[in-house]
């Protein structure tokens, strides 16, 4: 049986990342995002080993077409997500909540029920979650995102007794500080904002979790990663870093 993974959100960043680096482990890969122009651009550069299709995890239908489509799977990655805003609660916008929601949960767990028989079929199956610090710290500002990504670590982890005995492994990847258009995103196309996040230390890039997402799907099939949390050397927590000071 072939070795296929689905990559969802992967249009960009760390799912782009991913996408390629499991073509240099072997994999067959699946893409699958909203920006289909980007997707189609990336499945040129990974050659026959790509296939990309529309796909939008908050849409029920769109996540039953795309996984209809799919044969087989062994490995599932649930990178498609992202944060709106950074409003206190007393001015919480509830559209960008429940996109936050939508995004980041129900639209892993509709992904997860979709392909999970398939993910059992393959004898080998590996479901990985991105979740982020933000799934187990707090920062002012960040309810709503920690609203979204405190359930994907519930999520894992239960998800994994629920698995138990079951040949389908469970690793959620929790990175902290990542430079790609996830505070882009966040702002609404405030280039200059978003910036401002990463100024005075070195991020992580999409590369480093994408290696983490490498390194943990190719464990032999009787490991099981539980949890990476991945941060740039500068970052201590969700809320502490180590900037420097520019003139």
């Amino acid at each position: 049986m072939s070795q296929v993974a689905v990559v969802t959100g992967a249009s960009a960043g760390i799912g782009a990342a991913t996408a390629r680096r499991l073509v240099n482990e072997g994999f067959e890969v699946v893409l699958g995002a909203r920006r289909t122009d980007r997707l189609a651009d990336l499945a040129r550069e990974l050659g026959p080993a790509a296939h990309a299709m529309a796909l939008d995890v908050t849409d029920p239908a769109s996540v039953g077409r795309f996984c209809a489509e799919i044969p087989e799977c062994r490995v599932l990655i649930n990178s498609a997500g992202g944060a709106l805003g950074l409003d206190p609660v007393r001015d919480a916008d509830e559209d960008a909540w429940r996109w936050m929601y939508e995004a980041n949960v129900l639209g892993t767990v509709r992904m997860i029920k979709a392909l999970l028989p398939k993910l059992e079929a393959s004898g080998n199956g590996h479901i990985v979650l991105l979740g982020s610090v933000a799934g187990f710290e707090t920062y002012l500002g960040g309810a709503g995102y920690h609203a979204a990504k405190y359930p994907v670590h519930a999520l894992a982890e239960v998800l994994r007794m629920e698995l138990l005995g079951s040949p389908v492994r469970v690793t959620n990847v929790a990175p902290g500080a990542v430079e790609t258009e996830f505070s882009l995103v966040r702002f609404r196309g405030d280039a200059a904002r978003a910036k401002k996040v990463y100024e005075g230390f070195e991020p992580l890039t999409a590369d480093d979790v994408a290696d983490c997402i490498g390194w943990a799907v190719t464990r032999p099939p009787n490991v099981n990663v539980d949890l990476i949390v991945v941060k740039p050397i500068n970052q201590a927590n969700a809320r502490m870093f180590n900037r420097k000071v520019t003139a």
